[in-house]
């Protein structure tokens, strides 16, 4: 009598924890899946699992538009970066992209084992190596301008290598270094008035070397745009009507190899082979860098490079749209002259953009997916644990062996067949 009470008091208590473990197959407690709510709505409500990015897809239409044909190469763009290696990530400063903000996130902003060691008053960092006294970082505020002020692919390309090589006390036919190349761009019109706005205030960036093919170019090659110290004080007019003026497809001019033109000769292709060849350029090292990001999509920006260097950073990135640019009013006239001036700019800027949302779609997509299977993978075990549990409590509660044979008509019960037993009830 005394055992067969146990045994229906063990029918409603295993009921119970099934019920309750059964809970956590659709709302596990690390998921946010669920959560409780008013008797007039239900017991409780799937919920999105949610992101780290706020921002989401809610700018980014289920469909791109498709104007450029991208292989399946260029969109996956996993690095394996070993900052503990002899790899070296370098980070190309296009002027008035973002680039002084970014490069600070790049030294203070990456969870790293070993921080940057950034002094307050000093303009650069120390970004070591773990345990080895050695730069794993190239930028502004690392290394400083060590290959010249804003230095561009072709000089980069050039004097890295040797610049590492002597901070190091390293040979360079013994040290074979992985360079990671990563830049920002900027809309072309935005970017270009930024530049206007930055030397009316008296900028230049005259110390630049422009260094290609083992020298600077001549006066000749690269006339002045302005006579004296700077150009402070420039109308939009005159700063666009400078022929030679760099702002004009900057960013072409700075991530392509200027080696297959001649460099800063102009003299050596007409104008359309000159600018096709350094469309095709920047566009083709654009696409095998690392990483690159753009100004107008920063919380994508941070994403992409998260998932490109399996690097994560503190403090998430802010879009700020009240920018100098922003606040400069143009008519339809003078934004159709900005374009024009800039048209490789606006071509190479078509490209990137689709390029990028295609890569921070595929990369969502793929994360969405490794989700799934970490979701998977955690029932089944939860699972089994559940399985080896009930089968467990059911031998402690006096199911199974010889004396269940015995008093039930020598049917013996399953673990499958009292789970369905217990739903049933």
């Amino acid at each position: 009598m005394e055992e067969k009470f146990k045994r229906l008091l063990f029918i409603p208590i295993a009921a119970v924890l099934f019920l309750m473990i059964g809970y956590q197959y659709v709302c596990p407690a690390d998921s946010n899946t669920c959560y409780f709510r008013g008797a007039d709505r239900g017991l409780f409500q799937r919920v999105s699992s949610g992101s780290a990015y706020p921002e989401a897809d809610e700018d980014l239409p289920s469909k791109i538009t498709s104007r450029f044909n991208f292989t399946e190469r260029d969109l996956d763009r996993h690095v394996d970066f070993n900052i503990r290696g002899d790899d070296v990530m370098v980070f190309l400063h296009i002027q008035k992209t973002g680039g002084t903000t970014f490069g600070r996130h790049l030294v203070k902003n990456i969870q790293l084992e070993q921080p940057c060691d950034c002094t307050p008053g000093q303009r650069k960092c120390t970004c070591h190596r773990p345990g080895r006294a050695e730069s794993w970082l190239f930028s502004r505020f690392s290394t400083g301008w060590s290959c010249g002020l804003h230095a561009d692919w072709t000089e980069l390309t050039s004097c890295v290598p040797v610049v590492m090589n002597k901070r190091d006390k390293k040979s360079a036919q013994k040290n074979r270094r992985s360079f990671y190349y990563i830049t920002m761009l900027r809309d072309p019109v935005s970017r270009f008035l930024s530049e206007w706005k930055h030397v009316q205030r008296g900028a230049t960036w005259k110390t630049a070397l422009h260094m290609c093919d083992g020298r600077p170019p001549t006066q000749d090659e690269l006339p002045a745009c302005y006579s004296g110290e700077d150009w402070t004080g420039v109308p939009l007019a005159d700063f666009m009507g400078c022929p030679s003026n760099l702002a004009n497809n900057r960013q072409v001019r700075m991530l392509a190899d200027l080696s297959l033109v001649g460099c800063y000769n102009a003299s050596a292709a007409g104008e359309p082979e000159r600018g096709g060849a350094l469309l095709a350029s920047a566009k083709a090292n654009l696409r095998n860098m690392a990483f690159y990001g753009l100004t107008e999509f920063q919380r994508k920006t941070q994403y992409l490079f998260e998932r490109t260097f399996g690097l994560r950073f503190i403090r998430a990135f802010t879009q700020i749209s009240s920018t100098r640019a922003a606040s400069v009013g143009i008519s339809g006239a003078v934004r159709g002259r900005i374009e024009g001036l800039n048209a490789l700019d606006v071509e190479l800027y078509e490209y990137a953009k689709e390029l990028f949302l295609r890569r921070y779609q595929r990369n969502r997509q793929r994360q969405r997916q490794e989700e799934r299977e970490r979701r998977w993978q955690e029932r089944q075990h939860r699972q089994r644990l559940h399985r080896n549990y009930l089968s467990e409590l059911w031998r402690l509660g006096g199911g199974g062996g010889e004396e269940e044979e015995e008093q039930g008509g020598g049917e013996v019960v399953t673990t499958e067949d009292y789970s369905s037993q217990v739903v049933r009830w």
